[in-house]
């Protein structure tokens, strides 16, 4: 399972003084803007052996055991990359869809579990919009006929079609 890479990041500064954090995050950033597992692998090598690395030994520790985990990132492409670096977007759904299920352990059929998913899905959808328009909303959408009124993802086109590539027998048919 490859977690996103912000959760690493922040669990390697749990025990950073607040005085070094962006010294010692500017020092990571080597380890997960690697090109592949090797360099990556490297530079978490050359950050143990530096002053911050000697400093927090427990950070480099930590990447060593979530390094498992880690890997996957690597193998995608770099603009790719960019759009999967973190999870929150997803965690927020999926910490309420989980919700709505937990309670659940049997469903008639599939179509009552796709007609529960969808049905909170627009409640979702519902509550998100009532607090846009409660802020002001300051992002207008594009497309007012779309469902999903999440925010835009910077340099979409191009991870998507990075993921065509990658992944052509998973894409066909969304595309």
């Amino acid at each position: 399972v490859q977690t996103c890479v912000v959760h690493p990041i922040r669990a390697a500064n749990r025990f950073v003084a607040d005085h070094d954090r962006k010294r010692v995050c500017a020092a990571l950033r080597s380890v997960y803007c690697a090109p592949n597992g090797q360099a990556a692998q490297k530079a978490l090598g050359e950050f143990a052996e530096s002053g911050p690395g000697r400093r927090y030994p427990s950070v480099a520790a930590t990447w060593k055991r979530s390094w498992d985990r880690f890997v996957p990132f690597l193998q995608f492409p770099p603009m790719l990359r960019r759009v999967v670096y973190t999870t929150n977007s997803i965690e927020s759904p999926d910490y309420q869809l989980r919700k709505v299920s937990r309670n659940r352990s049997q469903f008639p059929n599939d179509q009552a579990v796709v007609k529960l998913f969808w049905l909170a899905i627009c409640d979702i959808e519902d509550k998100r919009s009532l607090k846009r328009a409660k802020d002001g909303n300051k992002t207008r959408r594009k497309s007012e006929g779309r469902l999903i009124e999440g925010r835009m993802t910077t340099n979409w086109k191009q991870a998507l079609a990075q993921l065509a590539a990658a992944y052509p027998e998973r894409m066909e048919p969304y595309l």
